[in-house]
């Protein structure tokens, strides 16, 4: 089967369970602001070598998939999609990146204590971007939630910590670079 199946030919694309909607959906809107995030974290694993960073950024994308299912998958369907075994978002994802955050803070002390420059180094700058990804999407998932769609906070809770630890990452890169 080719990629070009050509159904999206006339403005819609399918969600999940092939349920057909508007290429401007605010649903695909929030989707797609995700799966650009998951581009900004696969450059910033190209960007830095150092496996304490890389290795949860791996994991992190492959949560994303979770994530976007769940936002791709109309209310009315989600019974059918957790039959199906596809799993929703929960709490323990963003408490594992909140483990992440207290330790850049507390055993690498690395904090909030100014605005940050980016660009000191490429490895941060990737990280940097990834981080205003992360808003993008947050927003987008805040804005879905507004115009009446269920969201569970579970998502928002998982986006706004991975902001956080994004930060967090392009500074840690810039101390062991020496310019912080």
């Amino acid at each position: 089967m080719s990629i070009a199946t050509k159904t999206g030919d006339g403005g819609t694309t399918a969600m999940m369970f092939n349920r057909r909607v508007s290429k401007t959906d605010i649903r695909v809107a929030t989707y797609g602001a995700c799966d650009e995030l998951n581009v900004a974290i696969g450059m910033a694993r190209a960007w830095n070598e150092d496996a304490f960073i890389t290795q949860p950024l791996e994991e992190i994308q492959r949560e994303l998939v979770t994530l976007m299912g769940e936002l791709a998958v109309a209310d009315e369907d989600r019974a059918r999609y957790v039959e199906k075994g596809f799993k929703l978002v929960g709490p323990e994802l963003a408490e594992r990146l909140t483990a992440l955050v207290d330790d850049l803070e507390k055993n690498h002390k690395i904090s909030f204590k100014h605005w940050a420059t980016p660009g000191a180094t490429k490895g941060s700058v990737m990280l940097d971007a990834m981080r205003v990804a992360c808003r993008r999407a947050e927003r987008a998932v805040c804005s879905m939630r507004e115009a009446g769609f269920p969201v569970s906070d579970a998502i928002v809770h998982y986006l706004n910590r991975l902001s956080d630890l994004a930060w967090l990452y392009a500074r840690f890169v810039e101390t062991k670079a020496g310019v912080a």
